[in-house]
C-alpha cells in the first residue's frame, strides 16, 4: 500500500529549526532592551521614594521644629523601608549639625546595575547625589 505525499501533514525539521532560530534572534535583540527598562523603572522606585522621604521632612519639621530619622514618622510602613521590588533601601541619615537632613536609598540586589547606580541620596537642601555613576538621577539608560 503506497501513501500519497500530497495528503501528509505535518511540518519538517528545517522548518521548525528555522522557527527556533527566529525566536532566538528576537530574544537575543529584546532581552537586554527589557532588562534596561526593568532598571529604569526600579531607579524611578528608589528615586520617587527619596523625594516622597524629602517632602515629608519638610512637613514633619514645619510641625516638629526638628528633622526624623524615623521614616514611620515620614508616612513610611518601616524604618528603614524597603521599595515594593526590594530593590533598593530608604534610610534617612541622623541629621547633620546644621540642621539638614539626608535620605539614602541603597541598591540591595547584584548585577550591573549595582555597578551603575548603587546608592542614591537627597538632602534638606535639594542636593542630589548618587553613585558609582554620577548621573543616576538623570540617566534614560
Amino acid at each position: 500500500m503506497m501513501v500519497s505525499r500530497k495528503h501528509m501533514r505535518g511540518i519538517t525539521l528545517i522548518e521548525l529549526m528555522i522557527v527556533v532560530i527566529i525566536i532566538s534572534i528576537l530574544v537575543t535583540i529584546s532581552y537586554p532592551n527589557y532588562r534596561e527598562f526593568a532598571a529604569r523603572a526600579k531607579r524611578t522606585e528608589a528615586k520617587t521614594a527619596l523625594l516622597k522621604a524629602a517632602t515629608n521632612q519638610e512637613r514633619f519639621y514645619l510641625q516638629n521644629n526638628q528633622f526624623s530619622i524615623d521614616l514611620t514618622q515620614l508616612g513610611f510602613g518601616a524604618s528603614p523601608f524597603t521599595t515594593d521590588t526590594g530593590s533598593y533601601v530608604i534610610t534617612v541619615a541622623a541629621p547633620i549639625p546644621t540642621a539638614d537632613f539626608v535620605v539614602i536609598a541603597t541598591y540591595q540586589l547584584g548585577g550591573t546595575e549595582a555597578a551603575k547606580c548603587n546608592v542614591f541620596s537627597i538632602t534638606g537642601s535639594g542636593v542630589k547625589t548618587s553613585g558609582p555613576d554620577l548621573d543616576c538621577w538623570t540617566r534614560t539608560r
